[in-house]
């Protein structure tokens, strides 16, 4: 009974400290943004405007940062255990949270530029790869997700998520290469999640409606 409690208690612990970690890089996106007005001179609306590039990249970081931890928090309401290799994993995706203000630093500075961009979409792309990695680990092990507390509706549409979440970041990193910003317009509107959701939904509701028609 001992072990069992020290174990539970090494769980919240990494859980607590992934919160913090997320919370810090955050903070830190926040020190970001800074306006470049000279000293002694007034501020203009012009100069609110003028680092138009680094709101986007702090928001476009905001966003993702906030969409990785709330969809992790999510995984552990069900998951409930978890041991030496769960916890490798989620220290590499600890590892993309904190360097994602490093890419997104680089991003507002070279906006536009294609390695800046293809950074920025590996780091997410990793993001999406450890995340998918911690779900399936835990939903392979016996005991480890508390399956019957879990609705198979919103089982089905996590998966979905995760994978769609990973194709998102694989087009960006691709696109980057030619078409740095078009790969900076997906990350940030996701919309080849979207459509993709949108298909697959779609596709979905005609195969409930066709079985409640054709019951037989």
């Amino acid at each position: 009974m001992k072990e069992y409690f020290k174990k539970e208690i090494a769980f919240e612990r990494v859980l607590f400290f992934s919160d913090a970690v997320a919370a810090i890089a955050l903070t830190l996106l926040a020190l970001e943004l800074k306006l470049d007005v000279p000293e002694g001179q007034h501020v203009a609306f012009r100069d609110l405007l003028r680092p138009w590039h680094i709101y986007l990249a702090f928001v476009l970081s905001f966003i993702n940062v906030a969409s990785f931890w709330r969809t992790h928090h999510d995984f552990f309401i069900y998951i409930h255990k978890m041991d030496e290799r769960m916890m490798a994993l989620n220290t590499a995706w600890l590892f993309c949270i904190v360097t994602l203000p490093f890419c997104t630093s680089l991003l507002s500075e070279h906006f536009g530029d294609p390695p800046t961009i293809f950074l920025y979409s590996a780091n997410v792309f990793l993001l999406s790869i450890f995340q998918n990695a911690i779900w399936d680990y835990a939903d392979a092990r016996a005991g480890y997700v508390n399956k019957e507390k879990m609705n198979p509706e919103y089982r089905t549409r996590l998966r979905l998520m995760l994978n769609l979440d990973m194709i998102n970041g694989l087009i960006a990193l691709v696109v980057s290469f030619f078409y740095p910003k078009t790969a900076f317009f997906l990350l940030f509107f996701k919309l080849p999640i979207f459509v993709m959701a949108a298909f697959y939904i779609g596709a979905k509701r005609r195969k409930e409606l066709h079985s409640h028609r054709n019951p037989h």
